[in-house]
């Protein structure tokens, strides 16, 4: 994924990605964590050209903005 938009992460820069949903919805809705070897943590979301919607520097306080609007995180975890 090579793109000009800064708020796209580059994948040279992945460490890690996970995958969350709220399952309360009919259809799921679904949002990426990624984290990269500089130690930011960013939150995208997909139906929104990959925004970002949340990032971080600290993955405890990015997990509980997920755990707060009911996001459960998909089991496993993608590492480069």
């Amino acid at each position: 994924m090579l793109s000009h938009d800064p708020d796209q992460v580059q994948i040279a820069d992945w460490k890690f990605v996970e995958t969350w949903i709220d399952p309360t919805l009919e259809i799921p809705y679904l949002l990426m964590l990624v984290g990269d070897i500089a130690g930011n943590y960013k939150v995208y979301d997909p139906k929104e050209n990959y925004k970002v919607i949340y990032s971080s520097r600290d993955y405890e306080e990015v997990k509980l903005f997920l755990l707060e609007d009911e996001y459960e995180q998909v089991e496993g975890r993608y590492e480069e």
